[in-house]
């Protein structure tokens, strides 16, 4: 008997399906977390509507979510980056705490009398330089040794994770505030370093993730390194035989990579944060980045929404629990989100369709309804 459904690549997928799958993947998502919020008790409008209110029913709520979104961007725009080429960076993460602490270190090694101007660069490309360099520990040996970049990334998150630890809780480093007696804490940058905040706490560091996302969408989309990105992310093989230079190309994917994720840690310390604090920097930021880069379908443009919308979420977590409910249920609704933009990923590139029926199908059918 024939199969009941064949599956065949859909080569080229129409606009409106690639559109229509990431808005079918938040939709199922909301709709499994309505059903898991059933399941507990819980009346899932009401958390909607808190979550919806928190979020964006007032102007510093809305601002909280920019905020949460700011990271989002530029740990998404490294995701995208790096997995368009088919690299698979799995250490924003790690890129993003070692950015911030390297911004630290040159937050607190400025003097008062540095102008303002230079101090929020300097703090904010250290980040980005910190976070390329933690990026070339996976990268070289990807390149020139072959191995497996998601193992490394991986481990260089837990490396990242307990260095930072180590300078503000396991030592009397530079980046631990000597005046904090009760608790350790990281020492404060110096306040010429500091974003500037213009709405509630919103700071400028929202438009330098904006304009590192559409710097990277040009690149990528309007430029010759960019067509030769894109011919390498096509195929290796290819690449090589026209003459691109694969390894270079590989290298320079991670390095940028990695600074985007380092800039998320530098506008972190340089904004809200205004020093090294590994309990607000260790929050998963670099892997919520994955989930905004896959809903976004790897696109620069389209991370900024989707960051939004993932800022919103985390923005409206701790809010769910005035009513009750877990701020864990955040997690699951990303969690959920992810698993089905990776499902619609499936469908935009391939076709499941039943076969056409053959004479001997049709005989087989009426034979089984004789029997």
């Amino acid at each position: 008997m024939s199969r009941r459904f064949i599956i065949e690549p859909r080569g080229l997928a129409p606009w409106w399906l690639k559109l229509l799958i990431p808005i079918a993947s938040v939709i199922a998502a909301l709709i499994i977390g309505a059903f898991f919020l059933m399941l507990t008790g819980n009346d899932w409008a009401e958390v909607y509507t808190k979550m919806l209110d928190t979020a964006f029913g007032s102007g510093r709520g809305f601002a909280e979510t920019l905020v949460s979104a700011t990271p989002l961007i530029l740990t998404g725009v490294a995701a995208a980056i790096a997995f368009r080429m088919l690299v698979w960076n799995i250490g924003g993460e790690g890129q993003l705490m070692f950015g911030a602490i390297v911004a630290a270190g040159v937050g607190v090694w400025l003097t008062e009398s540095t102008p303002a101007f230079i101090a929020i660069i300097a703090v904010i490309l250290a980040g980005a330089v910190g976070g390329a360099f933690w990026a070339s520990l996976a990268a070289v040996p990807k390149v020139y040794l072959g191995t497996n970049e998601i193992i490394t990334t991986l481990m260089l998150n837990f490396i990242a994770l307990n260095l930072m630890n180590y300078l503000v809780f396991g030592s009397f480093s530079p980046w631990r505030d000597p005046e904090s007696t009760q608790f350790p804490q990281g020492r404060p940058i110096i306040e010429n370093a500091g974003v500037p905040e213009f709405f509630h706490r919103l700071d400028w560091g929202l438009f330098v993730a904006i304009v590192v996302a559409v710097i990277a969408w040009f690149v990528i989309s309007k430029t010759r390194s960019g067509f030769e990105y894109r011919i390498v992310g096509d195929s290796f093989d290819t690449a090589r035989y026209v003459g691109i230079k694969v390894p270079k190309k590989v290298l320079g994917t991670f390095l940028a990579s990695g600074a985007a994720a380092g800039l998320a840690g530098s506008i972190l310390v340089a904004g809200i944060l205004g020093k090294m604090d590994p309990r607000s920097l260790d929050l998963g930021l670099g892997f919520t980045g994955i989930i905004v880069a896959a809903l976004a379908r790897l696109n620069p443009i389209a991370i900024i929404p989707v960051a939004i919308l993932m800022g919103a979420l985390n923005n409206a977590g701790p809010a769910l629990q005035s009513i009750g409910v877990p701020s864990a249920t955040v997690k699951i609704l990303q969690g959920a989100i992810l698993i089905f933009a990776v499902a619609g990923e499936f469908l935009i590139s391939n076709r499941v369709r039943r076969p056409d029926r053959t004479p001997q199908d049709i005989e087989v059918e009426e034979e089984a309804k004789a029997a």
